[in-house]
């Protein structure tokens, strides 16, 4: 492949490669060519062109496919525009001579089609270059296109157009040629030539006048009759061609047209013109005048639907303003369409244009209009409906029967309605909280208007309204509750109209099925009593008694949906209701056959069908009440309508056909509700109820040949390709999905459900097909519940169903049977059961054989998808190898397409669902029958699904392919070269081939040797897709790239992939797909680039998947270039917020392009990337940014903020500044405020989020111009400004609560110091306090009661955060919060107490109420009886579970405040005493000070709980920051407890009374339950344990165990731990003396095991917390009294003793000595009497000493001297002389030593600095006579380490200090000890001289210096190395 990259082509290399592999090599070197010819040098080019234009031309002949004649001719066009245009004309002659050549042999064909495609190439080019040769070309393409085949005559008609657009004006003379020859071809049979003929006329409209001038009708006429019989692709062609043309003729593009003709069409004509497409279709008005009377056939849906484009795009190509100015025109012709009697003449027609109508108005008014227009449009159709309205009310009210036509204009009213109120809903919805000026200019009437239809005749114009206001709902909450208000009033005053309460009733449940959008929801007591009362009184109105029977249940049912706290309530009264619906017993059952008529009867079927749905709302949407008992209990009722399931065929015989409906209606729902049920409730019915669906969808007793609608749904998503139903993906999905005839009336339960994901309005489908669909999803369901011999003969009653049926009728049957047959299957898989023996097996293959030869293709796919669905239930190999056996038979002889695609999809779908292991052994055979139908090209049927189920094998086997991989990629790409464009099902198919491929060969990918050509294959691969025409090709193009991408990222450039995207994503939205090449940095396009479009974007779609793509691909581009963008970014999110929506209806939304000039870093300039992709894009004015954009924007900001905190913490400093944050941050406030003004609810939220996350960021940093400011001081009136309207009397509770929270952060933030600034904000707050304490019922309500607790509970949440702030400083200065006897008027008057002061008397009742609460509802389930009946004092009982979530996050501040409120009053001084009686349990959160804590010990019990909650804290929450606070609280309880025995003993004082003695009293027993000292060693032993798991001895003993070696704790375990030990060593002190001898061995085991896990050495020789902790607590406890106490004298000595063993041996070589030493010196010293003597303990003591000393480490022999002495120095020689004895010699000899080697670091100098200390210290405590010897050891030690005058001055630094410190010291001994030095020196002469010299020396070096040491001779060097923690 590389050797293609080359200017010339490279001939040798072509001719050494094998025949095969040519095409791909030339058309890789054509590749290289596009890209090198626009870089090159033109004198390169200019050389070499004669060769290149040979080369290229021969190419012509050389017969190349599709792909490679595109680029070829598209590269000699490059070659002449760049080099000389000499030989053009000679080249356009060869190519001219090649497509008048008579030769029509398929093998020259691809040589004619590259000879077109070139001539199009060269004008499309170069144009009017090409000078006069044009006519000439014209007609000889032309004469050609009369003899062409169809793939010729789609390429003459390409090469036609681009003739055209190269040529513009120039071509005039032969526009009217071209348009004789190609109009005849729109009506062509192949479908790619109509597209391609559509694409040249539209080119041809651009300049030709006579198109929309005098041909105008028969454009449109042509146009009518190209849509029939068409497929997609051509319906978006031809649409684009008749509404450009039309719109072309309403505003002539140039003034040539105007002066022509003088022909310029109205409105008028051209709206009428596209009608009679919608209503009369292709037959045009030509035929005779009887057929139009007799009102002729209905119009084909294909014309239906392509008008319905066409009037888009006319609209679109006008462009918003446009619309704006015409949409009463526009509006009025488009209800007409639907009122026509020809659009309605069905009830599915009338459904299906109702459908297309809303379409045309979706896609015109949501995605060109502005907010603002969009409210405009609103009013228009609002006056449209009441215009409506009122024709029906004067028809209605016509009792006279004057106006006898009026009965037809009603029924075509109700279309009407249907289409504008579900616009006018929609619209409602999208505009959300920016709708209200809709709903409240009294002009519009919004509300009058639509509730009036509610009376409307017709039942779908009632749903339609009641929908309509359910969207205002959702749109606009606080309408919620008034409009449920108003309907009950309504329903009970107008309880004599049969339209009235039907349509109310409808409205009802409308507006309860929408409360689940609304988070704040509605007072719970609505609905419930209306719906009884209907029920109740349904049978004292005979007339009445239907409507207000369906009216009570739809509303129960409705009431369902509110879920299960509400419905708990009814429970028992419903199950009643239900109960009593249906008959009791059997008997009941046969008398109520033989009465009533058939009205009873009819009202008896409704009601129960209305019973069994309100049942089937519970069951779905209350499923936590469905206890064993509910079921029970509702089965009874249901079992029972089973029963009655096979009377009612007797019934409807006597009474009349039209009950079949009602009986129908009876049957989908209790099949609904069954399906929800577990099969095991009802398992005895199984065999009636089986017979029922069986007879349901084989269509026993039914004479229509009604189909199901889940076929497609349960074949594989991926097979859709084979049925062509991908247009679920495309913009027109809604008009093109030709199953859906789905509409309200058809099921009017569905008006409260939820809406199904993807939909704008539920569209339930008729009833006989939704009863089918019910019974094939409930026999999936129960059919694997069911017995094998069932089973069978099931399976064989269908086989003789499909027998007996006959024609349209058995294909009927048969999809129905096989859907049936599907659902069982995946309920067998998702079971995990089997299918059955062998005669199941048998039967059930026999079914599915049969089908696979179906010419049906959807059958034929169900039959595939059955087979692998049957391999993957029986699970055996030899089964698997028996089907795949038969299909490979079947291929080997089949010669029809048929059985070929049946039979290939098979293989495909047995590997599909068994995999690839369990399909291994026939892989083979399977890929090698595959690849052979896959090169069939006489048919491009079999090669699509040969190529799908090829795609499939590939998928599933995984590795296993990979030996297949390179026949398999080389077969792929021979077809992306061969295979005509025009089939894009292949290409589509070869794409997901070549994915498949890529994922199989994996991170192989990266490889260099063999696989390179795999690689360039692919790359090959995804090219030619790309190029392709069809969207769907281009996006499997980009996600093979996006794996290769992620396989081999070096050998992939994205770059080129973000244009192409665009042209993508700007037709069809597969633009998603694309851009998840995201992360790319490389990717930015100019300056606003790709992301000011994408804004742009969010704006113009409609479709929801899509928009949230777009977030996704705009937070993806966010995070990785935002922080380095600073400024780009935040001007994008400002721009977008800025523009409001008051500025005319369509804005202009430009970013401006002001950082533009630096910043080209792609070669393509923008605008020719993002407007030149036609010239259509100019003229519209996109729409200023909606809200749904806006508040995206404003979270971007967050997102901002939140990233440059990651990124950068300077981004918060001014100091710094660069492109920085903090430089923005008016521009961030600026944003954030004008976000939290908004209309739009959502966006006030997201502002005040902002605005929250800003205050919290930017809180502390100083403004640098004024000292001791912070820079937010300046914007204190924006923060105020922004939360004043959230205080508003009608603001929603979310937003008041989310604003009660920026309230408390900005008076905590301690931005601001002046009160009187302060107050702005705090008067909000007293405002909302003033709300809360009004109570429950005060106000009218209009959101839930968990709406308010919200509200309340943030209130109370603000000020308890208000009050807990200043517990830290709010300024410098001193803060008296935690002095203990903090009155309450002592506090400094800045601090924000003083706002808080005045509230507290209320605030701390409402506090202790919250808590009180809060204690209430965390109770477990079982207590729940004991909760009061009326809720509590913020809860009501109905909303509990809501309000626990608002509790859980607002107690803990709450809890902090009232702490210190408590303990600022000295526990209940200030308060009623009920009130702290009442909840004990609460008060001590963190106690401060030490008198009020002594109190709540007065009851220890209540300690002991403290610590047992605080135990169970530990055991359930993980955070370490947690556990540190409970340690603070142990050890703050722990010293309270300590106090107050204080306390007792001096009171007591002489009294030896028993509780002054401490825990444990005489016995020393601890009580656990009641013993505080035992709760407080549960607690810390749990830490201990969980942070040092070694410490468990279990742990140890376990065989399993392996010793740990002593480790190196993470920071916070380790001051977990600490702080554990401290808590431990105070614990004895609380006990009596027995007591502390019950829990001193553990205590001490611990603190010693503690020592032992984690004295480890450090690098820096510190002391880690825990073993300076453990240390800590050694003394503290062997100091402690219990030492001196003699009753326990004996047990503590041995104690002592065994304790210091413990440490002996514990030590082991990497541990920590000087640590093990501390704490051995600990023992000896805090407890010596003990010690003295055990001469065991005191060898094993200086054992470790010694090895101390003799260690190689100086800092340990340092620290050993250091310890030493300590022990040395001891008050009781006892203990002291042995350790003298024994380690004084060893010390001399090491300091001897030194004077061999003297020290090299600071360090050793030390050590041998401390060394000569002791013996200081040593002679020092000698007694006189002893004197001279301790100094005969010591002076002439140092006198060695003295250096001679003539070494001094070159010896090292260390070496020099050595030798001071010794001088130092001997001039300082001597004078101490003076008789004794004499006779030392007088000993030894040569110490002397040497003495001397020395002195001599330093006297000379610096006399100053000795004079200044003279004059301080006996301070001793303090020792320059410290312990951390000071322990002695």
């Amino acid at each position: 492949m590389e050797l293609a990259h080359s200017l010339l082509l490279n001939e040798d290399a072509l001719a050494q490669i094998t025949e095969a592999k040519r095409p791909v090599f030339i058309f890789e070197w054509l590749r290289f060519l596009d890209k090198v010819l626009v870089a090159a040098n033109k004198v390169d080019v200019k050389e070499k062109q004669k060769k290149l234009v040979e080369q290229l031309t021969g190419l012509i002949s050389s017969a190349p496919g599709p792909p490679t004649r595109k680029l070829l001719a598209k590269n000699l066009a490059t070659l002449y525009s760049i080099g000389d245009t000499f030989t053009v004309f000679q080249t356009l002659d060869k190519c001219n001579d090649i497509i008048k050549s008579k030769d029509d042999t398929p093998a020259y064909l691809p040589t004619k089609l590259a000879a077109v495609a070139c001539v199009g190439a060269f004008y499309e080019k170069m144009g009017r270059m090409l000078g006069s040769s044009f006519p000439d070309t014209i007609n000889n393409l032309l004469k050609a296109l009369k003899s062409a085949e169809s793939q010729g005559r789609g390429e003459i008609l390409l090469s036609l157009q681009k003739v055209l657009s190269g040529l513009g004006g120039a071509a005039a003379s032969c526009h009217r040629d071209i348009y004789k020859n190609a109009r005849s071809l729109l009506t062509d049979r192949s479908m790619a030539v109509r597209c391609a003929v559509a694409k040249c006329l539209l080119e041809l409209q651009n300049e030709a006048v006579f198109m929309w001038t005098t041909e105008l009708e028969n454009v449109a006429t042509l146009c009518f009759k190209a849509l029939e019989g068409s497929n997609y692709g051509v319906r978006v062609a031809v649409a684009k061609l008749l509404g450009t043309v039309m719109a072309t003729a309403l505003m002539p593009k140039q003034a040539a047209g105007r002066l022509q003709s003088g022909f310029r069409a109205t409105l008028e004509e051209v709206l009428e013109l596209m009608a009679t497409g919608f209503l009369r279709g292709g037959s045009g008005f030509l035929k005779s005048g009887g057929e139009m009377l007799k009102g002729g056939g209905s119009v084909s849906r294909e014309v239906r639907v392509g008008v319905t484009q066409a009037y888009v795009v006319f609209v679109t190509t006008l462009g918003g303003q446009w619309l704006e100015r015409n949409f009463a025109t526009f509006l009025s012709h488009v209800l007409d369409l639907v009122s026509h009697p020809r659009a309605t003449q069905t009830h599915v027609e009338a459904v299906y244009s109702r459908r297309c109508v809303s379409f045309m108005l979706r896609a015109t008014l949501g995605g060109l209009l502005g907010e603002k227009a969009q409210i405009a449009a609103g009013k228009e159709i609002c006056q449209a409906i009441s215009k409506q309205m009122r024709a029906v009310e004067a028809v209605v009210n016509d009792i006279s029967g004057e106006n006898k036509a009026g009965a037809g204009d009603v029924s075509a009213s109700q279309h009407v309605m249907v289409c504008a109120l579900k616009e006018l809903g929609s619209l409602v919805q999208s505009l959300s909280a920016t709708a209200s000026p809709l709903i409240q200019e009294p002009s519009v009437g919004l509300l009058e208007t639509v509730t009036s239809v509610l009376l409307h005749p017709s039942m779908a114009a009632r749903l339609a309204a009641a929908w309509c206001l359910r969207c205002v709902a959702v749109a606009l909450p606080y309408q919620l509750t008034p409009l449920l208000d108003r309907c009950a009033e309504r329903i009970n005053n107008l309880k004599s109209s049969p339209e009235a309460v039907s349509g109310y009733s409808f409205a009802m449940a409308a507006l309860l099925g929408g409360v689940h959008q609304c988070p704040l929801g509605i007072p719970h007591t609505k609905g419930k009593v209306i719906a009884e009362d209907l029920l109740r009184t349904a049978a004292q109105n005979s007339r009445l008694s239907l409507q207000r029977t369906q009216a009570g249940w739809l509303l129960l049912g409705a009431l369902m949906t509110l879920g299960p706290s509400l419905v708990r309530y009814h429970l028992p009264k419903m199950l009643l209701l239900w109960r009593n619906v249906f008959p009791r017993s059997q008997k009941e059952l046969e008398a109520e056959k033989a009465r009533g008529d058939s009205f009873t009867w009819q009202v008896t079927l409704e009601g129960r069908a209305g019973a069994l749905c309100a049942m089937r709302s519970f069951v779905a949407h209350c499923p936590e009440l469905l206890t064993e008992d509910v079921i029970r209990r509702l089965m009874t009722p249901i079992e029972c309508a089973m029963t009655m399931m096979s009377h009612v065929p007797a019934i409807i015989k006597v009474h009349g056909a039209h009950l079949k409906a009602s009986a129908a209606m009876v049957r989908l729902r209790l099949y609904d509700i069954l399906a929800l049920l577990p099969p095991k409730t009802y398992e005895g019915s199984f065999n009636a109820l089986l017979r029922e669906l069986v007879a349901e969808f084989t269509l026993t007793d039914n004479s229509a040949n009604t189909t199901t609608s889940l076929l497609r749904s349960l074949c594989h998503y991926d097979d859709s390709v084979l049925m062509g139903s991908w247009l679920q993906e495309t913009d027109h999905k809604s008009i093109e999905d030709q199953v859906s005839c789905g509409a309200l009336e058809h099921d009017p339960s569905s008006i409260y459900l939820r809406v199904p994901v993807g939909e704008a309005i539920p569209g339930p489908l008729p009833l006989g097909v939704s009863v089918i669909d019910a019974s094939v999803a409930l026999f999936g369901v129960v059919f694997p519940h069911v017995s094998f011999k069932h089973r069978l003969q099931m399976l064989d009653h269908f086989a003789e169903c499909i027998k007996q049926a006959k024609g349209v009728r058995q294909q009927a049957v048969q999809l129905n049977i096989f859907t049936a047959v599907l659902s069982a299957l995946k309920g067998l898989a998702e079971n995990k059961s089997t299918l059955g023996p062998e005669e199941v097996r048998k039967s059930a293959l026999a079914l599915v054989m049969g089908a696979l030869d179906n010419p049906n293709p959807i059958l034929r796919c169900a039959a595939g998808e059955a087979l692998g669905r049957m391999a993957q239930v029986v699970g055996e190999a030899t089964f698997i190898a028996r089907m795949a056996q038969t299909s490979f038979d079947k291929l080997k002889s089949a010669r029809d397409v048929v059985s070929r695609t049946g039979h290939s999809l098979a293989l495909g779908c047995l590997h599909r669902y068994v995999g690839g292991i369990g399909s291994g052994q026939h892989l083979k055979t399977s890929v090698s029958i595959l690849l052979a139908l896959a090169q069939d090209g006489s048919s491009h049927e079999v090669q699509t699904w040969a190529l799908h189920s090829l795609a499939l094998i590939v998928d599933s086997s995984g590795p296993m392919y990979r030996g297949y991989v390179e026949p398999t990629l080389s077969l792929v790409l021979t077809l992306l070269l061969t295979v005509p464009p025009s089939h894009t099902e292949v290409h589509q198919c070869l794409g997901r081939c070549l994915g498949a491929l890529i994922t199989t060969v994996g991170p192989e990918l990266q490889g260099n040797s063999t696989i390179s050509t795999i690689r360039s294959s692919c790359l090959v691969g995804c090219a030619i897709m790309q190029d392709h025409s069809d969207s769907l090709v281009q996006a499997a193009a980009i996600s093979c790239l996006q794996q290769l991408h992620m396989f081999a990222p070096r050998h992939v450039n994205l770059s080129s992939l973000v244009p192409c995207l665009f042209c993508v994503s700007l037709n069809v939205d597969f633009l998603c797909r694309g851009l998840r090449v995201r992360h790319e940095p490389d990717l930015n396009i100019t300056e606003t680039g790709l992301e000011g479009v994408l804004f742009g974007m969010l704006d113009r779609e409609t479709d929801r998947k899509l928009c949230s793509d777009i977030h996704d691909t705009l937070g993806h581009m966010l995070s990785s270039l935002a922080v380095e963008k600073l400024s780009h970014w935040l001007k994008l999110c400002k721009d977008v917020l800025a523009a409001t929506t008051d500025v005319g209806g369509a804005v202009v939304f430009e970013v401006q392009k002001d950082e533009e000039d630096s910043e080209k870093k792609d070669e393509m300039d923008d605008d020719t990337m993002f407007t030149g992709l036609g010239e259509d894009d100019k003229s519209k004015p996109s729409v200023a940014p909606r809200w749904v954009t806006r508040v995206f924007a404003a979270d971007c900001l967050c997102r901002i903020i939140l990233l440059c905190e990651n990124a950068d913490k300077t981004h918060f400093d001014l100091a710094a500044a660069r492109d920085l944050l903090v430089l923005h941050l008016s521009d961030l406030i600026r944003m954030a405020f004008m976000a939290a003004t908004d209309h739009s609810n959502q966006l006030r939220m997201a502002g005040l989020q902002a605005l929250e996350d800003i205050i919290k960021k930017f809180a502390s940093v100083p403004e640098p111009e004024f000292p001791g400011h912070v820079i937010l001081e300046q914007y204190q009136a924006n923060v105020g400004a922004a939360l004043r309207p959230a205080f508003s009397p009608d603001t929603p509770s979310d937003i008041t609560a989310k604003a009660c929270q920026v309230c408390s952060t900005w008076i905590g933030s301690g931005v601001v110091s002046d009160l009187n600034d302060l107050r702005r904000v705090h008067n909000l707050l007293v405002s909302s306090l003033d709300k809360v304490q009004a109570g429950k019922g005060s106000s009218s309500q209009l959101y839930s009661e968990s709406a308010t607790t919200m509200e309340k509970l943030a209130v109370l949440k603000a000020w308890a955060e208000a009050e807990s702030k200043p517990a830290k400083p709010v300024r410098s200065g001193d803060d008296d919060e935690d002095e203990e006897d903090l009155g309450t008027d002592v506090l400094p008057p800045d601090s924000l107490i003083t706002l808080v002061q005045p509230e507290l008397p209320s605030l701390s009742r409402l506090w202790l109420a919250m808590l009180r609460d809060y204690a209430l509802l965390t109770l477990p389930a079982e207590f729940s009886s004991q909760l009061p009946p009326d809720g509590g004092a913020f809860y009501t009982p109905e909303t509990i579970d809501t309000a626990r979530l608002h509790y859980r996050s607002s107690w803990a501040p709450v809890l902090h405040a009232v702490a210190l409120w408590l303990n600022s009053t000295g526990f209940g001084a200030g308060v009623g005493q009920e009130e702290v009686s009442s909840a004990p349990s609460k008060p001590p959160g963190l106690p401060q000070g030490g008198s009020t804590t002594i109190k709540t010990f007065e009851e220890s019990l209540l300690a002991v709980e403290l610590l047992n909650v605080l135990h169970r804290l530990l055991l359930t929450r993980d955070p370490p920051a947690v556990q540190l606070q409970v340690t603070a609280v142990v050890q703050e309880t722990i010293r309270a407890a300590h106090d107050h025995l204080q306390r007792q003993k001096t009171e007591d004082g002489e009294k030896d009374s028993q509780a002054s003695l401490g825990e444990g009293g005489d016995t020393g027993e601890l009580v656990p339950g009641k013993s505080l000292v035992f709760a407080a060693m549960e607690l810390l032993v749990f830490i201990l344990v969980r942070h040092l798991p070694q410490l468990n001895t279990r742990v140890k003993e376990s065989p399993s165990h392996v010793p740990l070696r002593p480790q190196r704790l993470p920071e916070k375990s380790a001051r977990l731990v600490a702080n554990a030990v401290s808590i431990l060593a105070e614990l004895p002190s609380l006990c009596s003396p027995a007591g502390s001898m019950t829990i001193l061995p553990t205590v001490l085991f611990l603190v010693t095991g503690v020592l032992k896990e984690t004295a480890v050495k450090t690098p820096d020789n510190s002391v880690p917390v825990p073993v300076a902790a453990a240390l800590q607590s050694i003394k503290t406890i062997f100091t402690s009294p219990i030492a001196r106490m003699e009753s326990v004298q004996t047990q503590w000595t041995s104690l002592v003793r065994s304790s210091l063993a413990s440490v002996l041996e514990y030590s082991q070589p990497d541990m920590d000595e000087v640590s093990m030493l501390t704490a051995i010196t600990l023992f000896l010293l805090s407890a010596s009497s003990e010690l003295v003597g055990v001469t065991v303990l005191q060898k094993g003591c200086m054992d470790h000493f010694r090895n101390a000393l003799n260690s190689s480490d100086p800092w340990v022999q340092a620290r050993c001297y250091q310890l030493l002495l300590s022990v040395f120095q001891h008050s009781s020689r006892a203990l002291s002389t042995p350790y003298i004895h024994a380690l004084a010699p060893l010390m001399v000899e090491k300091l001897k030593a030194v004077e061999r080697s003297r020290p090299g670091t600071a360090a050793e100098l030390q050590a041998v600095q401390e060394g000569i200390r002791v013996l200081e210290n040593l002679v020092g405590m000698g007694e006189d006579q002893n004197r001279v010897q301790l100094l005969a050891l010591l002076v002439p030690t140092l006198v060695s380490y003295l250096l001679d005058e003539n070494s001094i001055s070159s010896a090292p630094q260390v070496s020099k200090g050595l030798h001071e410190f010794a001088l130092q010291n001997l001039m300082r001994i001597g004078p101490l000890y003076p008789a004794a030095f004499k006779i030392v020196i007088g000993a030894a002469p040569e110490l002397k001289t040497r003495l001397e010299s020395a002195i001599r020396a330093n006297q000379a070096s610096s006399k100053a210096k000795a004079a200044a040491r003279q004059a301080q001779p006996a301070v001793q060097a303090a020792p320059t190395i410290k312990l951390k923690t000071s322990f002695f």
